[in-house]
């Protein structure tokens, strides 16, 4: 065997090898402890009259010097011949780097994301908490899984094994417990603005307040003003109620009942209020424009009835509160039913705003950049109400 890959001088050359993976340039190698049989070694291949110590700095161009007296090869050729390829760590580190980095931009700029901005806090704490297996390929797959969920919430009131096999094709991809549901509700968490849940029931209203199991009798949608040409039970109560100037509330079981809208209006007014739905039965009565009302956060009845509209040709036109919460609940309904934001801009609101309740936490709006800073600036909501008539004016003159 030649005396160059002899086992005693196997860790001196792994050390070596070790520090030329580095991909930093490396002009001496620290090695040691060493073995007196090892340092006997080293002091034969160095040509060297004296042992070293235990612990030695051996320098790279000596070792080159010997090597290529010997066998015509420098250190770098040998140790990877001796030991095994050199690796690049500096390099390595540089791009698993630019593959994080890459991986946070893509969910920072994701469709989901961009449309509710409440979830920005939510990435941030999904950066915080670091790769799935310190892989990013694996935490992209991961995410894309979650974002996907996202996009379909609200649900139209289905059972969580039903809407994960639904959008997952896994009717278990949502159980309890599992890393997927949790980032599903926190993300939840921060679309509400509610802390996140910390118990099994807190994460079934969680779920329900999504639209996951709501019962088909309590999801309900209000609406005024709004008729169909169809022959089923939703036009008929439609009909009904806006022949007597009454706004009908549309259960969930009603709205499954009937498999789409016929003959919609080219445009339909959505509030978040039900108060502005009062207002303009008490003043049009028979004659009320149509007008969806979300009651706050859509349920799932409300989400489906708005889908329905659209999905028939009708144009949908949002406005709600002008504070934190009612911004995100309008992203969120103009997100999940492709509603036009309507009187919701930075001018609307600076010629409103007045005193007024405190606006709450403000997140970024995705249909105005500058809005946001308005009202945290301000720091004045301006409630729906108190816009009610002009609104109702303004759908009146077009």
């Amino acid at each position: 065997m030649d005396p160059l890959f002899s086992p005693t001088l196997k860790p001196i050359w792994q050390a070596v090898h070790a520090r030329l993976s580095t991909g930093r340039p490396v002009s001496r190698v620290r090695i040691g402890p060493l073995s007196d049989d090892q340092r006997t070694a080293l002091a034969d291949l160095l040509g060297s009259a004296r042992l070293p110590g235990d612990k030695i700095d051996v320098s790279v161009q000596r070792l080159d010097e010997v090597l290529l007296e010997r066998i015509g090869r420098d250190t770098r050729d040998f140790v990877a011949q001796a030991i095994g390829p050199i690796g690049d760590r500096a390099a390595e580190r540089r791009d698993a780097a630019a593959e994080r980095a890459a991986l946070w931009d893509w969910l920072t700029a994701h469709p989901v994301v961009t449309a509710q901005p409440a979830l920005t806090t939510w990435t941030a704490a999904v950066r915080r908490t670091g790769l799935v297996d310190g892989s990013p390929v694996k935490t992209k797959v991961e995410l894309e899984k979650v974002l996907a969920v996202l996009s379909e919430l609200p649900a139209a009131g289905r059972p969580l094994p039903a809407f994960a096999d639904a959008v997952l094709n896994d009717p278990h991809a949502l159980d309890d417990g599992t890393r997927r549901a949790n980032l599903v509700l926190k993300a939840l968490s921060a679309v509400y603005d509610v802390p996140a849940p910390v118990d099994a029931p807190e994460r079934r209203a969680l779920w329900e307040r999504a639209g996951i199991a709501d019962d088909q009798l309590s999801s309900t949608a209000l609406v005024a003003g709004l008729t169909l040409s169809g022959n089923d039970i939703v036009s008929d109560v439609l009909r009904l109620c806006a022949d007597a100037g009454l706004a009908a509330a549309l259960t969930l079981q009603q709205l499954r009942a009937t498999t789409a809208f016929t003959g919609t209006p080219p445009v339909v007014w959505v509030f978040e209020n039900p108060s502005v739905l009062a207002v303009a039965l008490d003043r049009f009565g028979a004659d009320c424009p149509p007008l969806v009302c979300t009651s706050g956060w859509p349920n799932s009845a409300g989400v489906l009835v708005l889908n329905r509209l659209r999905a028939a040709g009708s144009a949908l036109r949002y406005h709600g509160d002008f504070d934190g919460e009612g911004l995100r609940i309008a992203a969120n309904v103009i997100a999940r039913t492709g509603a036009t934001p309507w009187r919701m801009d930075s001018a609307d609101y600076l010629a409103a705003a007045a005193d007024g309740p405190p606006v709450g936490r403000v997140t970024p709006v995705p249909w105005d950049p500058d809005l946001a800073g308005h009202l945290a600036e301000v720091g004045r909501a301006v409630p729906e109400e108190r816009l009610a008539n002009a609104l109702l004016d303004e759908i009146v003159q077009r």
